[in-house]
C-alpha cells in the first residue's frame, strides 16, 4: 500500500484498444490524467482519455518525443509491438514502466516468455520450436508431430495462429503467420497441440509491497487463436487451482513489478500446463466487467498505484461473448442492440472502433445467470443479435 500516493498521477497508455479504454475509465474515476497513444486516430481509449497521440510505437524517436512532451509518472503498455529498449531508457529516467521495462521486454515476444518458463523456471509447457523460413517450419513440425499449432512470436488477438494437421497445410499456415506477425523480423513458433479439457486465464494481481492475489479462474473458448467467449468462475478442482496459482506466482515473481497479469493455462485430465502470459488486463477478463466486485481494469490500476486491493468476489456466474464484424467498413453502425438488451441481466459494450474488417472484435455481450451454462447461453445469444453494418 502506498500511503504517500497523491492523485492525480499522469498515466501514458501505449496501445489504445478496448482494454485500454476500460483502463482509462478506471484511471479517470480516481482523477488521474491519461494520455492514450496508438498507431491510428480515434482508437477506443483515445475517445475517453484526456489527450491522444498517433505514432508508431516501433519508432524510438516518436516514443522519445511524446514521453518528453508529457513526462508521465507511469507508462502502461497495452500492446506487444513497442520498441521495448526505449522503455528501459524511460525507466532509467525515473518513469515507472508497468509491470517493469524488463518484464515488458520478456513478454512482448512469445519466445522469450516461453524460454523463461520452460528453461529458466522449469515449468511444464507444450513442446515447442521456432522457424524463420518455410524449410525450418517443415523440419520442426515433423519433429514435434501433427497436429500442431503455428503462430507468430509477436502478434495480437490471435492474428496469424492456426492448427496444422498435415505437411500439406504448412505453407498456408506459414503465410498466414507471417501476415499476422508484428515486429521487425517475423519469427514463427510451433507448439505441440494439447488435448485440454478447458483453457483458462488466471488473472494474477502482483503488488509492489503486498502478497500476490488472484481472481477466480476464467474459462474461455478460442477460434483462429482469438477469444470468442469467456466465463467465470471456471470449474477447477482445488488441486488444479493451487497448481495454476503456484505456477503464476513463479512466473510473475521472475518478471517483477506490479499490475495484473493474464496467465493462461491448458487444463487436462492429468495436469495444468502453462500456455502464455500477458502483463496487462486480458481480453478474456472482459467478463469481470459484470462478474466481480472490482473488474480487472480497476485491479490493474490499484496494483500500479499501490492502492488497497480487497478480497475479490464473484457475485454470480457470468459470461462474455464477442461481437464480430463480418466485412470491411469505413463507417460502422450497429443494429438490433435494443433486441439484445431485452435478455435479462445482460449488458452490451461497443468499443467505438472507427472501422471494421472481417472477424475484428467490435464489442462484447456480458451476462449473469444462476449457472455458467445459462450465462454463456445468454451472452452468446445477445452477441449474435447485434449486427455490425
Amino acid at each position: 500500500m502506498n500511503k504517500n500516493l497523491q492523485l492525480p498521477q499522469k498515466i501514458m497508455l501505449l496501445g489504445s484498444g478496448e482494454l485500454g479504454k476500460e483502463f482509462v475509465i478506471a484511471a479517470q474515476r480516481l482523477g488521474n490524467y491519461t494520455i492514450a497513444v496508438d498507431s491510428y486516430a480515434n482508437a477506443p481509449a483515445m475517445q475517453v482519455a484526456d489527450v491522444a497521440e498517433v505514432i508508431s510505437m516501433l519508432d524510438g524517436n516518436d516514443l522519445d518525443r511524446i514521453v518528453s512532451k508529457y513526462q508521465p509518472d507511469f507508462i502502461v503498455p497495452e500492446i506487444e509491438a513497442i520498441r521495448t529498449e526505449k522503455l528501459i531508457e524511460f525507466e532509467q529516467r525515473g518513469i515507472s514502466v508497468i509491470p517493469t521495462a524488463a518484464a515488458t521486454n520478456y513478454t512482448m515476444n512469445r519466445d522469450r516468455i516461453r524460454e523463461l518458463a520452460a528453461k529458466k523456471l522449469g515449468i511444464r509447457t507444450a513442446k515447442y520450436a521456432y522457424a524463420t523460413n518455410l524449410e525450418e517450419l517443415q523440419a520442426v513440425s515433423n519433429k514435434i508431430g501433427f497436429p500442431n499449432v503455428i503462430k507468430p512470436v509477436m502478434s495480437s488477438s490471435g492474428k496469424g495462429q492456426s492448427i496444422v494437421n498435415s505437411v500439406e497445410e504448412l505453407e498456408t499456415a506459414w503465410n498466414y503467420a507471417i501476415a499476422g506477425a508484428r515486429g521487425d523480423t517475423p519469427k514463427i513458433i510451433i507448439e505441440e497441440f494439447i488435448d485440454f479439457e478447458v483453457e483458462i486465464t488466471l488473472l494474477t494481481i502482483k503488488q509492489w509491497h503486498q502478497p500476490t492475489t488472484f481472481c477466480p479462474p476464467i474459462g474461455h473458448r478460442q477460434e483462429r487463436g482469438d477469444y470468442q467467449e469467456s466465463w467465470q468462475p471456471a470449474s477447477l478442482s482445488l488441486g488444479q487451482l493451487q497448481q495454476a496459482e503456484q505456477i503464476a506466482v513463479k512466473v510473475t515473481d521472475a518478471l517483477g513489478g506490479a499490475g495484473i497479469f493474464g496467465v493462461e493455462f491448458f487444463v487436462t485430465k492429468d495436469e495444468v500446463i502453462f500456455s502464455e502470459l500477458s502483463p496487462r488486463p486480458h481480453d478474456t477478463g472482459m467478463v469481470t466487467l459484470i462478474s466481480q466486485n472490482l473488474n480487472e481494469f480497476e485491479l490493474h490500476l490499484r496494483a500500479i498505484l499501490g492502492l488497497p486491493i480487497p478480497q475479490i468476489e464473484v457475485f454470480s456466474p457470468a459470461a462474455s461473448a464477442v461481437i464480430l464484424a463480418t466485412e470491411h467498413l469505413d463507417r460502422v453502425v450497429y443494429a438490433n442492440v435494443a433486441e439484445a438488451l431485452t435478455i435479462p441481466d445482460t449488458e452490451i459494450r461497443l468499443f467505438g472502433k472507427p472501422d471494421s474488417r472481417p472477424n475484428r472484435r467490435m464489442g462484447v455481450a456480458l451476462a449473469k445467470a444462476k449457472t455458467i451454462e445459462a450465462a454463456r447461453q445468454k451472452a452468446t445469444s445477445a452477441a449474435s443479435k447485434v449486427v455490425v453494418n
